[in-house]
Protein backbone atom coordinates (compact mmCIF):
# COMPACT_ATOMS: atom_id res chain seq x y z
CA UNK A 1 0.00 0.00 0.00
CA UNK A 2 3.20 2.37 0.77
CA UNK A 3 3.56 2.47 -3.13
CA UNK A 4 -0.08 2.97 -3.89
CA UNK A 5 0.22 6.15 -1.36
CA UNK A 6 3.67 6.84 -2.74
CA UNK A 7 1.68 7.52 -6.17
CA UNK A 8 -0.98 9.64 -5.04
CA UNK A 9 1.60 11.72 -3.11
CA UNK A 10 3.45 12.74 -6.08
CA UNK A 11 0.57 13.22 -8.68
CA UNK A 12 -1.21 15.38 -5.92
CA UNK A 13 2.30 17.24 -5.79
CA UNK A 14 2.46 17.51 -9.43
CA UNK A 15 -0.83 19.24 -9.81
CA UNK A 16 -0.54 21.39 -6.81
CA UNK A 17 2.77 22.56 -7.77
CA UNK A 18 1.68 23.18 -11.39
CA UNK A 19 -1.29 24.76 -9.99
CA UNK A 20 0.63 27.54 -8.15
CA UNK A 21 3.19 27.86 -11.46
CA UNK A 22 -0.48 29.09 -13.04
CA UNK A 23 -2.02 31.03 -10.95
CA UNK A 24 0.68 32.03 -7.91
CA UNK A 25 -1.84 34.11 -6.37
CA UNK A 26 -3.53 31.12 -4.88
CA UNK A 27 -0.64 30.62 -2.19
CA UNK A 28 -0.20 32.15 0.91
CA UNK A 29 0.89 35.54 0.81
CA UNK A 30 5.30 36.19 1.84
CA UNK A 31 6.96 39.21 1.42
CA UNK A 32 8.61 39.72 -2.52
CA UNK A 33 12.17 39.89 0.10
CA UNK A 34 13.04 37.05 2.32
CA UNK A 35 14.03 33.13 2.65
CA UNK A 36 12.28 31.12 0.46
CA UNK A 37 10.49 28.25 2.69
CA UNK A 38 12.39 24.94 2.95
CA UNK A 39 9.17 22.94 3.14
CA UNK A 40 7.15 23.99 -0.31
CA UNK A 41 3.87 25.17 -0.76
CA UNK A 42 3.33 22.06 -2.92
CA UNK A 43 5.38 19.89 -0.36
CA UNK A 44 3.07 21.51 2.35
CA UNK A 45 -0.45 20.19 0.98
CA UNK A 46 0.80 16.88 0.07
CA UNK A 47 2.02 16.39 3.69
CA UNK A 48 -1.52 17.82 5.18
CA UNK A 49 -3.38 15.26 2.36
CA UNK A 50 -0.81 12.65 3.88
CA UNK A 51 -1.64 12.88 8.01
CA UNK A 52 -5.70 13.36 6.98
CA UNK A 53 -5.11 10.15 4.84
CA UNK A 54 -3.02 7.98 7.47
CA UNK A 55 -5.23 8.51 10.18
CA UNK A 56 -2.86 11.39 12.37
CA UNK A 57 -4.74 13.20 14.91
CA UNK A 58 -1.45 14.31 16.64
CA UNK A 59 0.16 17.02 14.64
CA UNK A 60 3.50 15.91 16.69
CA UNK A 61 3.25 12.29 16.02
CA UNK A 62 2.55 12.94 12.17
CA UNK A 63 5.63 14.94 12.02
CA UNK A 64 7.41 12.52 13.95
CA UNK A 65 6.46 9.29 11.88
CA UNK A 66 6.92 11.50 8.44
CA UNK A 67 10.67 11.99 9.40
CA UNK A 68 10.96 8.13 10.38
CA UNK A 69 9.13 7.21 7.19
CA UNK A 70 8.59 9.64 4.11
CA UNK A 71 12.41 11.05 4.08
CA UNK A 72 11.95 9.83 1.01
CA UNK A 73 9.30 11.93 -0.46
CA UNK A 74 10.09 15.25 2.15
CA UNK A 75 14.08 15.65 2.85
CA UNK A 76 12.77 18.77 4.86
CA UNK A 77 9.95 18.73 7.58
CA UNK A 78 9.42 21.54 9.89
CA UNK A 79 8.91 21.42 13.59
CA UNK A 80 5.19 21.42 14.91
CA UNK A 81 4.45 24.50 15.74
CA UNK A 82 5.81 25.74 11.75
CA UNK A 83 3.90 23.13 10.57
CA UNK A 84 0.75 24.02 12.45
CA UNK A 85 1.34 28.29 11.34
CA UNK A 86 1.67 27.17 8.07
CA UNK A 87 -1.35 24.94 7.57
CA UNK A 88 -3.30 27.21 8.80
CA UNK A 89 -2.09 30.11 6.30
CA UNK A 90 -2.55 27.22 3.48
CA UNK A 91 -6.37 26.99 4.21
CA UNK A 92 -7.15 28.75 0.78
CA UNK A 93 -4.90 27.03 -1.00
CA UNK A 94 -5.92 23.75 0.18
CA UNK A 95 -9.72 24.67 -0.84
CA UNK A 96 -8.27 25.71 -4.49
CA UNK A 97 -6.33 22.92 -4.98
CA UNK A 98 -9.54 20.59 -4.05
CA UNK A 99 -11.79 22.06 -6.16
CA UNK A 100 -8.89 21.66 -8.92
CA UNK A 101 -9.07 17.80 -8.27
CA UNK A 102 -12.68 17.60 -8.41
CA UNK A 103 -13.00 19.29 -11.71
CA UNK A 104 -10.49 17.06 -13.62
CA UNK A 105 -12.33 13.84 -12.96
CA UNK A 106 -15.01 12.09 -14.81
CA UNK A 107 -17.56 12.33 -11.73
CA UNK A 108 -17.71 16.02 -11.68
CA UNK A 109 -20.36 16.18 -14.18
CA UNK A 110 -22.18 13.92 -12.73
CA UNK A 111 -26.13 14.70 -12.81
CA UNK A 112 -27.02 13.71 -9.31
CA UNK A 113 -25.88 14.80 -6.37
CA UNK A 114 -26.70 14.23 -2.65
CA UNK A 115 -26.75 16.99 0.01
CA UNK A 116 -26.70 16.33 4.02
CA UNK A 117 -24.66 17.85 7.12
CA UNK A 118 -23.09 15.87 9.71
CA UNK A 119 -22.15 17.21 13.16
CA UNK A 120 -18.15 18.25 13.98
CA UNK A 121 -18.01 18.02 17.77
CA UNK A 122 -15.56 20.95 19.01
CA UNK A 123 -15.81 19.74 22.62
CA UNK A 124 -17.78 18.14 25.32
CA UNK A 125 -17.48 19.36 29.04
CA UNK A 126 -18.94 22.62 29.94
CA UNK A 127 -15.19 24.28 30.85
CA UNK A 128 -14.04 23.82 27.63
CA UNK A 129 -17.32 25.20 26.40
CA UNK A 130 -16.53 28.42 28.33
CA UNK A 131 -13.14 28.95 27.60
CA UNK A 132 -13.12 27.97 23.89
CA UNK A 133 -11.89 30.18 21.06
CA UNK A 134 -14.75 28.53 19.19
CA UNK A 135 -17.64 30.13 21.61
CA UNK A 136 -19.65 32.00 18.84
CA UNK A 137 -19.01 29.77 16.22
CA UNK A 138 -19.61 26.76 17.84
CA UNK A 139 -23.04 25.72 19.23
CA UNK A 140 -25.42 23.63 21.03
CA UNK A 141 -26.95 20.99 18.20
CA UNK A 142 -28.69 17.71 17.96
CA UNK A 143 -27.55 15.05 15.76
CA UNK A 144 -30.68 12.95 15.02
CA UNK A 145 -29.01 10.17 13.37
CA UNK A 146 -26.80 9.02 16.81
CA UNK A 147 -29.99 10.44 18.96
CA UNK A 148 -27.73 12.72 20.88
CA UNK A 149 -26.58 16.66 20.98
CA UNK A 150 -23.07 17.89 21.16
CA UNK A 151 -21.26 20.96 20.73
CA UNK A 152 -19.57 22.47 17.67
CA UNK A 153 -20.17 22.55 13.81
CA UNK A 154 -22.14 21.46 11.10
CA UNK A 155 -20.09 20.51 8.01
CA UNK A 156 -22.80 21.01 5.16
CA UNK A 157 -21.48 18.78 1.63
CA UNK A 158 -22.93 18.25 -1.73
CA UNK A 159 -21.09 15.23 -3.43
CA UNK A 160 -21.95 12.95 -6.41
CA UNK A 161 -23.09 9.66 -5.68
CA UNK A 162 -19.78 8.70 -5.32
CA UNK A 163 -18.95 11.03 -2.83
CA UNK A 164 -16.97 13.31 -4.80
CA UNK A 165 -17.30 17.12 -2.74
CA UNK A 166 -18.70 19.50 -5.09
CA UNK A 167 -19.45 22.03 -2.19
CA UNK A 168 -18.90 21.93 1.27
CA UNK A 169 -19.20 24.81 4.01
CA UNK A 170 -18.95 24.62 8.03
CA UNK A 171 -21.72 26.65 10.05
CA UNK A 172 -22.73 26.96 13.72
CA UNK A 173 -24.80 23.71 14.95
CA UNK A 174 -27.72 25.62 14.92
CA UNK A 175 -27.45 26.88 11.14
CA UNK A 176 -30.58 26.02 8.55
CA UNK A 177 -29.83 23.46 6.16
CA UNK A 178 -31.62 24.77 3.59
CA UNK A 179 -30.35 28.26 4.23
CA UNK A 180 -26.77 27.07 3.94
CA UNK A 181 -27.77 25.08 0.91
CA UNK A 182 -29.29 28.05 -1.28
CA UNK A 183 -26.21 30.15 0.12
CA UNK A 184 -23.51 27.83 -1.29
CA UNK A 185 -25.37 27.47 -4.16
CA UNK A 186 -25.48 31.33 -4.38
CA UNK A 187 -21.94 31.56 -3.69
CA UNK A 188 -20.83 29.91 -7.05
CA UNK A 189 -23.41 30.07 -9.68
CA UNK A 190 -20.82 28.88 -11.86
CA UNK A 191 -21.79 25.37 -10.51
CA UNK A 192 -25.67 25.34 -11.36
CA UNK A 193 -25.49 27.88 -14.87
CA UNK A 194 -23.04 24.68 -16.16
CA UNK A 195 -25.85 21.92 -15.13
CA UNK A 196 -29.33 22.50 -16.50
CA UNK A 197 -31.62 19.58 -15.32
CA UNK A 198 -29.58 18.81 -12.14
CA UNK A 199 -31.15 16.19 -9.33
CA UNK A 200 -30.43 16.95 -5.67
CA UNK A 201 -31.23 14.38 -2.74
CA UNK A 202 -32.06 15.31 0.46
CA UNK A 203 -33.17 14.34 3.69
CA UNK A 204 -36.47 15.37 4.84
CA UNK A 205 -35.01 18.82 6.55
CA UNK A 206 -35.14 20.04 3.42
CA UNK A 207 -38.09 20.74 2.32
CA UNK A 208 -40.86 24.12 1.86
CA UNK A 209 -42.55 25.31 -1.06
CA UNK A 210 -40.49 28.46 -1.31
CA UNK A 211 -37.01 26.82 -0.69
CA UNK A 212 -38.47 24.57 -3.57
CA UNK A 213 -39.26 27.35 -5.34
CA UNK A 214 -35.58 28.64 -4.94
CA UNK A 215 -34.15 25.40 -6.28
CA UNK A 216 -36.27 25.47 -9.46
CA UNK A 217 -35.41 28.59 -10.72
CA UNK A 218 -31.73 27.04 -10.57
CA UNK A 219 -33.05 24.42 -12.92
CA UNK A 220 -32.76 21.54 -9.71
CA UNK A 221 -34.99 18.66 -8.89
CA UNK A 222 -35.12 18.07 -5.42
CA UNK A 223 -35.96 14.35 -4.62
CA UNK A 224 -36.76 13.77 -1.13
CA UNK A 225 -38.60 11.69 1.40
CA UNK A 226 -42.36 12.57 2.46
CA UNK A 227 -42.56 14.70 5.80
CA UNK A 228 -45.51 13.58 8.55
CA UNK A 229 -48.77 14.41 6.96
CA UNK A 230 -47.77 14.79 3.35
CA UNK A 231 -48.83 12.95 0.09
CA UNK A 232 -46.18 10.15 -1.10
CA UNK A 233 -43.15 11.93 -2.83
CA UNK A 234 -42.03 11.16 -6.57
CA UNK A 235 -38.89 8.86 -6.50
CA UNK A 236 -39.49 7.65 -3.12
CA UNK A 237 -38.15 3.79 -3.73
CA UNK A 238 -35.06 5.59 -4.61
CA UNK A 239 -34.60 6.90 -1.13
CA UNK A 240 -33.66 3.85 1.54
CA UNK A 241 -30.38 2.64 -0.76
CA UNK A 242 -30.05 5.96 -1.48
CA UNK A 243 -29.63 7.01 1.99
CA UNK A 244 -27.18 4.25 2.86
CA UNK A 245 -24.99 6.36 0.31
CA UNK A 246 -25.23 9.58 2.01
CA UNK A 247 -24.46 7.67 5.62
CA UNK A 248 -21.72 6.22 3.56
CA UNK A 249 -19.96 9.10 2.82
CA UNK A 250 -20.78 10.75 6.60
CA UNK A 251 -19.17 7.07 7.67
CA UNK A 252 -15.82 7.80 5.46
CA UNK A 253 -15.42 11.21 7.02
CA UNK A 254 -16.48 10.38 10.50
CA UNK A 255 -14.65 6.65 10.16
CA UNK A 256 -11.53 6.83 8.39
CA UNK A 257 -10.73 10.24 8.13
CA UNK A 258 -11.33 11.15 11.68
CA UNK A 259 -13.69 14.21 11.44
CA UNK A 260 -14.45 14.51 14.83
CA UNK A 261 -11.03 14.10 16.14
CA UNK A 262 -9.84 17.53 14.16
CA UNK A 263 -8.49 18.54 17.44
CA UNK A 264 -8.92 22.17 16.24
CA UNK A 265 -9.31 24.34 19.37
CA UNK A 266 -9.32 27.94 16.56
CA UNK A 267 -11.82 28.96 13.93
CA UNK A 268 -8.64 28.60 11.91
CA UNK A 269 -7.36 25.34 12.93
CA UNK A 270 -10.67 23.86 12.58
CA UNK A 271 -11.36 24.80 9.28
CA UNK A 272 -7.95 23.87 7.61
CA UNK A 273 -7.91 20.57 9.73
CA UNK A 274 -11.76 19.37 8.10
CA UNK A 275 -10.21 21.01 4.65
CA UNK A 276 -7.33 18.49 4.91
CA UNK A 277 -10.20 15.70 5.43
CA UNK A 278 -12.05 16.74 2.29
CA UNK A 279 -9.24 17.24 0.13
CA UNK A 280 -7.85 13.95 1.58
CA UNK A 281 -10.70 12.15 0.12
CA UNK A 282 -10.91 14.09 -2.85
CA UNK A 283 -7.59 13.29 -3.82
CA UNK A 284 -8.00 9.41 -3.52
CA UNK A 285 -11.06 9.65 -5.60
CA UNK A 286 -9.30 12.12 -8.49
CA UNK A 287 -6.22 9.32 -8.23
CA UNK A 288 -8.49 6.12 -8.38
CA UNK A 289 -10.42 7.95 -11.58
CA UNK A 290 -7.40 8.41 -13.30
CA UNK A 291 -5.73 5.37 -12.83
CA UNK A 292 -8.62 3.20 -13.76
CA UNK A 293 -9.27 2.13 -9.84
CA UNK A 294 -12.38 1.60 -8.42
CA UNK A 295 -13.61 4.92 -7.03
CA UNK A 296 -15.79 4.06 -4.74
CA UNK A 297 -14.01 3.09 -0.95
CA UNK A 298 -11.98 5.14 -2.34
CA UNK A 299 -9.61 5.63 1.01
CA UNK A 300 -9.43 1.91 1.73
CA UNK A 301 -6.36 1.44 -0.93
CA UNK A 302 -4.24 3.98 1.05
CA UNK A 303 -5.03 2.97 4.46
CA UNK A 304 -1.98 2.24 6.44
Amino acid sequence: MKTELDSLATALYVMTDDLLKVSPQFGPWRPAVGISPLLSDAELVTLAMMQAMLGFTSEARWLRHARAHLRHLFPYLPQQPGYNKRLRKAAELIRRVTRTLAVDTTLWSDDVWVVDSTPVECGRSRETVKRSDLAGWAQYGYCASHSRFFWGLRLHLVCTLHGLPVAFALTGAKADERETLLDLLAVEPQITDARPGQTLIGDKNYFGREFEQHLAALDIRLLRPARKGETERAGSHLFKPLRQVIESINETFKGQLDLERHRGRTPGGVAVRVLQRILALTAAIWHNDHTGQPVLRALTAYDH
